[in-house]
């Protein structure tokens, strides 16, 4: 299975353009689309499709019933709330203040990220990796280019520095204590159903589960705390020896160790 790059349906100067960009990052390549239609490209070609379209990127892979594209999801109005002096389950797990550095190992669509962005301010430090080079290019592309007439969330995005590689090789290049927090969201053990909008991503995005070496680099890494987000009844609570933090009616949990 391979990726090719295609434009929009009725493509134009700008969408050629995006497509060469993305071409050149990732190396995939472009393919015209001569009004053909996603699936049947994906057939004649056995191969996952990403199409330039003027307003965003979009990430169609085999057996996907919908397409995967960067959008910042529950952070726009989790940032409301913070903005109100509301608390964020996040930024009580992570005890994060401003100033701080935050490595994400599980960026995805960046939502937690953007929380921990806003967070840490100008002075702070958020970068996130992200294993699939799709992913990674999609969510790099719209962190800095999604419209919002949201000054905050436009700041909180653009605060956020995306590295494609895998979260352990990363890791194992780090000082330690160089990190205040490092954070893993490993994408829950088994689904959580009434999530559809996280769908495309459980599709798209690489899976892997946390392992001792991982945990042990993360802890090493860290300054102040490793936290892992998993759902309620993940074993790597008890598995690594996390101290929760237990949110009643909430299908996912925060876990944490300290030094």
């Amino acid at each position: 299975m391979t990726t090719i790059i295609t434009t929009a349906g009725r493509p134009d100067e700008t969408t050629y353009t995006l497509a060469k960009a993305a071409s050149d990052e990732l190396g995939y390549p472009i393919v015209e689309r001569k009004k053909r239609s996603i699936l049947k490209m994906q057939s004649e070609y056995d191969a996952d499709i990403l199409v330039a379209g003027k307003d965003r990127y979009e990430l169609f892979r085999k057996g996907m019933d919908q397409p995967f594209f960067f959008h910042p999801n529950s952070a726009a109005f989790r940032l409301k709330r913070i903005v109100k002096g509301e608390t964020d389950p996040l930024i009580d797990a992570t005890q994060l203040t401003e100033g701080d550095t935050f490595l994400d190992c599980t960026l995805g669509l960046a939502s937690d990220s953007i929380v921990a962005s806003y967070i840490l301010g100008e002075n702070g430090k958020c970068t996130g990796l992200e294993a699939d080079p799709c992913v990674a290019f999609l969510t790099k592309n719209g962190l800095t280019k999604f419209h919002t007439d949201s000054e905050t969330l436009q700041l909180s995005m653009k605060g956020i520095e995306v590295i494609h590689t895998e979260a352990i090789a990363f890791l194992r290049t780090q000082g330690d204590c160089s990190w205040d927090v490092v954070y893993m969201d490993p994408m829950f053990h088994t689904p959580i159903e009434e999530s559809s909008n996280f769908k495309p991503l459980r599709q798209a995005g690489v899976h892997s589960a946390l392992t001792k070496e991982w945990m042990e680099e993360a802890f090493r890494v860290c300054k102040r705390r490793v936290v892992v987000k998993e759902k309620y009844d993940s074993p790597v609570f008890e598995q690594f020896n996390l101290e929760r933090n237990i949110r009643p009616n909430t299908k996912f949990h925060f876990g944490h160790l300290s030094k």
